[in-house]
C-alpha cells in the first residue's frame, strides 16, 4: 500500500528495521535536546504528515527498549491517527520512572503500525449469547 506522507522534518522518512517488523519507528523532530522529568508527559512532535487510506488507521505504540530500560513510554497507548486527520504527528509521551531522561533530537520514540480497520452497526438487544467465560474478566482465567 502506498501512502502519502509530508516530511518537514530534517530526518529520513520512517522505516521498518526489518523485513517482519509491523511498525516504522517515528523520530523525535526537536531541535534540542528535551529533558522529560519522572512522571512528566509531553508532546512531542515528529514533523510528519500522513494522509492514510479510508478504512485505516494508525497506531503509535511505545517502543518496548524506551519502555524496559528507561520508563519512557506512550502515555496513550495506543495513539490512533484517523485516516482523515492531517496535522502532524505528536507523541503523547510520559516518563514513568524515578529518573530525569534525556530525548535526543532524531531519537526515535515510538512506533506506528497502519491497520485496517472495520465499523460497527449497534443492534440494541436484552441479552447477549451465553459462552464458556460468560462475564468473567480481570483475571479470571488466573494466572498459571
Amino acid at each position: 500500500m502506498i501512502v502519502r506522507i509530508v516530511n518537514q522534518s530534517s530526518f529520513d522518512l520512517p522505516q521498518y528495521a526489518t523485513s517482519q517488523s509491523a511498525g516504522v519507528d517515528l523520530r523525535a523532530n526537536l531541535l534540542a535536546p528535551v529533558v522529560l522529568a519522572p512522571m512528566q508527559r509531553m508532546l512531542i512532535p515528529t514533523g510528519l504528515y500522513i494522509e492514510l487510506h479510508e478504512g485505516y488507521e494508525a497506531q503509535i505504540r511505545p517502543r518496548s527498549g524506551l519502555a524496559s530500560k528507561h520508563g519512557i513510554t506512550v502515555i496513550n497507548a495506543p495513539g490512533t491517527i484517523d485516516a482523515d486527520y492531517r496535522g502532524e504527528i505528536k507523541v503523547a509521551m510520559v516518563n514513568l520512572s524515578t529518573e530525569a531522561f534525556t530525548l535526543q533530537p532524531g531519537e526515535r520514540i515510538a512506533q506506528m503500525v497502519v491497520a485496517r480497520f472495520e465499523r460497527v452497526e449497534w443492534q440494541l438487544a436484552d441479552n447477549l449469547s451465553d459462552t464458556e467465560r460468560g462475564a468473567g474478566g480481570f483475571g479470571h482465567t488466573g494466572t498459571q
